[in-house]
């Protein structure tokens, strides 16, 4: 199935496996990538050192020359630097979890890199296509983690009519079906998360799995209790202590994560104060809500990496209400073509 996003970025399938903290590693990305879809690697979880292991690790698994990605953060202090490792390394696409500059889009592109930045309001793509991205990733309301109140059927076709770039659709989508009604969209391709996460070649432990699993739509939550912002995650104890916690326990609780945090990254207390001043600008967020935002790294890898999700939060799109099995890679993509295939002659059939 060619689209204008299959054309541009080399992958035989408008699939795309998307950049998860702690789950999107190469073992996960590999799998993806050899089942044809494009397969995405999750940097913000490592260090410039990892993030060059986790690349050639990928390229190990794959055949020379497969696409796939690596997901930054636009403001991360050492972006450039890992720009240019991507550069160095020939990975084929970088995406962005947040509008990446101007110059930095520039910089990427002119070494061939391809540029996709991730939206979440039509106004912000069209930004980024103005600045120069090659296509964006539009996730409506419906998608894991950091996410809007819009839903993917009202702001992909928004974004569609917007831009004359790629579109790629994410919130919400789990099979063929949706693969063929974001087509009908407009769009050019699908991105997944929660589906992916919940395969055999994810490495999040069989018991968080299981969490997943047994989950039902409506077990699936919007909370600002983590960070301030909407965070779409499954319901939990742990949510459900942070709703209630009062600002002196919820201070305590983000201090001692985020002490955690700055072992693990190796940032110094005055970075994680500034980046914390930066999120809090122009915000109604209490101290502890940003503390938790600087490392809700942390909270993700107690259940993404230990199993802990007693400790942990586990982002979820809204779609994990619907999933009840764990395929491979490579059966999670063959079935979601298959279906898209299927839909798409039935379709026909009503013409006829």
């Amino acid at each position: 199935m060619e689209t204008a996003f299959t054309k541009l970025v080399g992958v035989e399938h408008p699939i795309v496996q998307t950049g998860m903290g702690w789950v999107a590693g190469p073992r996960l990305v590999s799998g993806a990538a050899n089942a044809g879809a494009l397969g995405i690697l999750a940097s913000a979880t490592m260090t410039v050192d990892q993030l060059r292991a986790a690349v050639r690790e990928v390229k190990s698994r794959t055949p020379e020359g497969m696409p796939f990605g690596v997901n930054l953060r636009a403001d991360a202090g050492d972006a450039a630097e890992r720009a240019q490792l991507i550069i160095d390394e020939g990975v084929r696409v970088a995406s962005f979890a947040l509008a990446p500059s101007r110059e930095l889009i520039g910089r990427l592109r002119d070494a061939g890199v391809v540029v996709i930045p991730s939206i979440g309001a039509r106004r912000h793509a069209e930004k980024v296509a103005a600045w120069g991205a090659d296509a964006v990733i539009v996730q409506g309301g419906e998608g894991g983690g950091h996410t809007g109140d819009v839903a993917t059927t009202v702001l992909l076709p928004q974004v569609v009519d917007a831009v004359d770039i790629p579109v790629v659709a994410a919130g919400g989508f789990s099979d063929g079906r949706g693969l063929v009604a974001a087509l009908s969209y407009g769009a050019s391709g699908i991105a997944m998360g929660t589906r992916f996460l919940l395969t055999s070649d994810s490495t999040v432990p069989d018991a968080v799995k299981a969490e997943y699993l047994k989950a039902t739509v409506k077990d699936v939550t919007v909370t600002t209790a983590v960070d301030g912002l909407p965070h779409r995650m499954l319901r939990s104890e742990l949510v459900e202590s942070l709703e209630r916690a009062g600002r002196a326990r919820a201070l305590l609780r983000a201090v001692r994560h985020a002490a955690g945090f700055k072992r693990l990254s190796g940032l110094t207390w005055a970075r994680m104060v500034r980046d914390g001043l930066a999120m809090k600008h122009g915000k109604d967020l209490s101290w502890s809500q940003v503390l938790l935002a600087a490392n809700t790294p942390m909270l993700l890898k107690a259940s993404m990496v230990e199993g802990r999700t007693d400790l942990g939060v586990m982002a979820s799109g809204q779609v994990a209400g619907v999933i009840d099995d764990l395929p491979s890679c490579a059966e999670l993509v063959s079935r979601v073509m298959a279906e898209a295939h299927t839909v798409l002659r039935h379709l026909e059939q009503l013409d006829e």
